[in-house]
């Protein structure tokens, strides 16, 4: 089968579910130009999935936008340097339960039966491939090149400020992936560095002028080896990677999350048991794949230094040079592999609307043996990843906008940015979308109800 058949047989499945169907929402108005129903702030593989979902509740007044170049949305060929998917290649995320739209069903159309059989894991450029291909087989609506500033609560609307102008919208969703709930972190002792000698993972690195060098990369992640790997493959002569910990992580409690039903339920749990879960969760880095780990090992370049925490960093000659319990090491350039902070207080876009999202240190307080502050900054939302407010005033300030991005990590575990999550994410989000627009127009949607008389049937009786 073609590509080409297998667009057709996507077309067919979806009119026989009846897709698209007819809007049944009534059009708002404002004197400063359209209303959308649903904006959608990013446009990589939430982005793109929510609006399909929200499209099978018979949404359709929505626009998607995201700030980077068509094609180019998301990590995948941005910031993300590992060969394949860390996910098992069989967990179905954003086809919405329809055959025809799953990675599966596109590589096999390209590859055959057979050529499923032989992958392995999924190769990080025909992941971005395929959402590629999902956006236009969906025709989805995405304007690119367009940066998010501001959010702005407007008359029970938001008015969305943007690089090509403002728009209005009933509802925002705030699709920003794994970054879109804070910031990546660089510790503070390494932003002292000239900014030559240094950059984070999620950051453009020149490769080419890395070849030959030596370089040091701080953290005992998955991306830490990820870039291992990418940097010694393209020519840098010795890639040192350091961890804090005595031995690298083994375990991934995310495998077992998939295995064991935990995924789809996590929101069921109490609020002691989620906070009491994620810590647990954040004691792990996830470790690097095995493949992952071999791949750079396997350079005799590759240096692995376990209990060398960075002390001290400081310019000197020219290089970096890194203090640890073990000693000192000198580098032309250093990577940092260590992570993000989920705060709304990071976000730019939401600095008007943060002082009054609630977290999870103003409605929980953590035993103290499992307190962890990184996870009392992620804000407390609810029922289908909305926002709550810290009072009555901010939440009505907040209805309508919706944070499916990593910040829902903690009341809805691996969920809105994570492919073991999102296809149980994406019902939930598009039912609490689809609710809250129903309910806002609820007065018309009954008196219109209460007037119907429009006659269905149309026979006559004529006998006695």
């Amino acid at each position: 089968m073609s590509l080409e058949a297998h667009n057709a047989r996507v077309r067919h499945d979806l009119e026989a579910l009846c897709y698209p169907g007819n809007d049944w929402l009534s059009p708002a108005t404002h004197s400063e130009g359209p209303v959308h129903d649903v904006i959608i702030v990013g446009g990589g593989q939430s982005g793109l999935s929510a609006a399909f979902a929200l499209k099978r509740e018979r949404i359709h007044n929505l626009l998607i936008l995201d700030e980077n170049a068509q094609g180019f949305e998301g990590p995948w060929e941005t910031y993300a340097r590992m060969m394949t998917l860390r996910t098992p290649k069989g967990i179905t995320s954003i086809d919405m339960g329809i055959p025809s739209l799953t990675f599966r069903a596109f590589w096999e159309a390209q590859h055959g039966a057979e050529g499923w059989t032989r992958l392995d894991k999924i190769p990080r450029g025909d992941w971005m491939a395929y959402l590629r291909w999902y956006r236009s087989v969906l025709d989805l609506p995405v304007k690119n090149g367009v940066r998010v500033s501001d959010i702005e609560p407007i008359e029970g609307l938001f008015r969305v400020h943007a690089s090509d102008g403002p728009y209005l919208a009933r509802k925002v969703i705030l699709a920003t992936g794994i970054q879109g709930g804070g910031g990546w972190h660089t510790p503070q002792m390494i932003r002292g560095l000239p900014r030559h000698l240094y950059a984070h993972t999620s950051e453009p690195i020149d490769v080419a002028a890395l070849k030959g060098k030596r370089i040091g990369i701080l953290g005992g992640g998955a991306s830490a080896f990820d870039n291992a790997h990418h940097l010694l493959d393209a020519g840098a002569a010795e890639a040192h990677v350091f961890v804090r910990r005595e031995a690298l992580p083994r375990i991934n409690p995310i495998r077992h999350m998939e295995a064991a039903g935990f995924i789809p339920r996590f929101a069921a749990l109490s609020d002691g048991e989620k906070y009491a879960a994620m810590s647990h969760f954040f004691k792990f880095n996830q470790p690097p794949t095995n493949d992952t780990f071999n791949r750079a090992a396997a350079f005799t370049g590759f240096r692995l230094h376990t209990g060398s925490p960075w002390q001290a960093v400081r310019e000197e000659g020219g290089q970096a040079v890194l203090t640890t319990p073990k000693g000192e090491h000198g580098f032309d350039f250093l990577v940092i592999s260590t992570g993000l902070v989920t705060d709304p207080a990071l976000r730019p876009e939401l600095r008007r609307l943060e002082p009054g999202i609630a977290r999870w240190a103003d409605v929980y307080a953590a035993p103290e043996a499992i307190r962890n502050p990184l996870l009392d900054a992620h804000p407390y939302l609810g029922a289908g990843f909305t926002f709550t407010g810290r009072d009555p005033d901010w939440q009505a300030k907040l209805h309508g906008l919706f944070a499916f991005n990593y910040s829902a990590l903690i009341n809805f575990g691996l969920s809105a940015s994570a492919l073991s999550g999102l296809k149980y994410a994406l019902p939930k989000l598009a039912s609490a979308v689809a609710d809250q627009l129903f309910l806002d127009q609820k007065t018309a949607c009954l008196d219109a109800y209460f007037a119907y008389d429009e006659p269905e049937f149309v026979g006559e009786w004529s006998g006695s």
